[in-house]
C-alpha cells in the first residue's frame, strides 16, 4: 500500500499505430498489458513475460523493445508499432508478405514479434549497425553483408516453438533485399 498521498497511478497518453490513446495505468502496468487488456491491441502476445522469447516485440520510435520489460508510463509520448500498425490498410507490408510467400510461421504465435523484430533488424543494418556477427565493425566498412548469419544472429531474441527458423531468414533476407530495392 502507497503511503498517503502518494499515488501509484498516473493518467498518460500513448501513441500507437499512429493513434493517441489516453488511458489511467497503475504505474506496475507494463506496456505489453497496456496495449492487449487495455487497449485491445491484442496480435502482441505475451509469452515467457521475463523478456526472453521475443513474443511480445514491438517497436518504440522504430527500435524493438520487448513489451514485457518496459513499464507503460516509460512509453508515454513515444511512437509505438505493434503488428496491427505494420500493415498499410489491407496491402501487407513487405516483411509480412514475405513471411506469407516463405512459409516464415506455423503456429504463428511468435508471428507479430519476429515481423517487429524483422522491421527492426532490416533498419539497424541499413543504418550500418554491426551485430555479435559482423566480421568488420569499423564505420567505415559500411553494412555488413545480410547473410544467413548476420540475419539468424540479430534475430536470435526471437524464439520460435515450431522451428520455423528456416524460413524466417528467408523472409527476412526477402524483406530486406525488397526495402533496398524500394530506396534505390
Amino acid at each position: 500500500m502507497a503511503p498517503a498521498g502518494i499515488s501509484t497511478s498516473s493518467s498518460i497518453t500513448l501513441h500507437v499505430n499512429g493513434e493517441k490513446y489516453s488511458l489511467p495505468v497503475d504505474h506496475r502496468t507494463t506496456l505489453l498489458d497496456a496495449l492487449r487488456e487495455r487497449l485491445d491491441l491484442t496480435g502482441t502476445k505475451k509469452g515467457c513475460d521475463q523478456g526472453q522469447c521475443g513474443a511480445c516485440t514491438v517497436l518504440v520510435d522504430g527500435r524493438r523493445a520487448v513489451s514485457c520489460l518496459q513499464l507503460a508510463v516509460a512509453a508515454e509520448g513515444r511512437e509505438i508499432t505493434t503488428i496491427e500498425g505494420v500493415a498499410d490498410g489491407d496491402e501487407l507490408h513487405p516483411v509480412q508478405q514475405a513471411f506469407v510467400e516463405l512459409d516464415g510461421f506455423q503456429c504463428g504465435y511468435c508471428t507479430p514479434g519476429q515481423i517487429c523484430s524483422a522491421l527492426g533488424v532490416i533498419e539497424e543494418h541499413a543504418a550500418g549497425w554491426p551485430s555479435a556477427a559482423t566480421e568488420d565493425v569499423r564505420p567505415d566498412a559500411g553494412p555488413p553483408p545480410l547473410t544467413p548469419e548476420e540475419i539468424r544472429e540479430r534475430m536470435s531474441g526471437n524464439l520460435c516453438r515450431c522451428g520455423a527458423y528456416v524460413s524466417i531468414v528467408k523472409a527476412v533476407a526477402q524483406a530486406a533485399e525488397s526495402a533496398k530495392e524500394t530506396v534505390a
